[in-house]
């Protein structure tokens, strides 16, 4: 409910009374919702969101404007946005029934447009935004927005909230490197196995990391080294008359990455590194 108050004033022959103050409740009849359709994102994912506009009066309120921060924060004096939204993604329900696309009159904030929500009836959309640079995330990080219904039937805007938390895991690349690349019969060369982990969640034992390779041609009386360390025996299989090198379950580990943010606003990613060579004669 909206409080107001009102006074009326009297004025004759130079004097001037005031009435009583009457006091009334202006009752609200839009509500709002929004939900995130997964609770979690990652760098570069998607969140689709739903904005549900409920109208428990008896008119139909037309012209509304909806308008989403898409997550903004303050980064020194000025403000970022995580979350960028997707083109041409919005999709727009009365009662249910698709209607035509509204207007997107802006993208940060997301302002969308042109809006009716039926009486005893609710308005629906639906649209997608990107976890961009602006994105934090180290674990437990989250992105907060905030969308607000407003337009020339609403007295006061409605709001509404929704969380989303980043994703606790590791995100695993690899890449090979081969030393020396002109090598002559009856010497050794090096394969270098870089695996890089921008997640934010460490890789350990329990992880199952397995490295496979087939080396052709095939290696003899191979070396193995982790992080610069003698990788044991135990540690890996090598099948000498195929080529066919495994690591065993759990050998590998990798540390989660590390993440700053620029003047800018910008998260940086530092990946975690573990470094495998294998060497051996040809």
């Amino acid at each position: 409910m909206a409080l107001f108050t009102n006074q009326a004033t009297l004025s004759y022959n130079g004097n001037t009374v005031n009435s009583n103050i009457v006091t009334g409740n202006i009752v609200e009849v839009l509500s709002a919702s929004k939900t995130a359709v997964t609770d979690s994102y990652t760098a570069g994912d998607d969140v689709t969101y739903v904005i549900s506009i409920l109208n428990s009066g008896a008119t139909a309120i037309t012209g509304v404007t909806v308008t989403d921060n898409l997550g903004a924060y303050a980064v020194g004096a000025g403000v970022v946005t995580p979350l960028s939204y997707k083109a041409d993604s919005v999709l727009y329900y009365q009662n249910g029934v698709l209607q035509p696309a509204p207007t997107v009159s802006d993208t940060d904030p997301l302002t969308i447009t042109g809006i009716t929500v039926p009486a005893e009836g609710n308005a629906l959309l639906v649209y997608e935004a990107e976890a961009n640079s602006f994105a934090p995330l180290a674990s437990g990080s989250t992105i907060t927005n905030e969308v607000t219904v407003t337009g020339s039937g609403i007295t006061s805007p409605v709001t509404a909230q929704e969380t989303v938390t980043v994703s606790d895991a590791p995100v695993l690349s690899i890449t090979k490197a081969l030393s020396p690349e002109n090598v002559t019969e009856n010497s050794e060369l090096t394969y270098t196995l870089t695996i890089q982990n921008s997640g934010n969640t460490a890789v350990d034992a329990t992880d199952d990391v397995v490295i496979t390779d087939t080396f052709d041609p095939i290696l003899s009386d191979i070396s193995v080294t982790l992080n610069g360390a003698v990788l044991p025996p135990a540690s890996y299989t090598y099948n000498e008359a195929t080529g066919e090198f495994a690591t065993a379950v759990g050998a590998i580990t990798v540390p989660a990455a590390t993440y700053a943010q620029d003047t800018a606003g910008n998260w940086i990613v530092t990946p975690g590194v573990a470094v495998l060579t294998v060497t051996g004669t040809v």
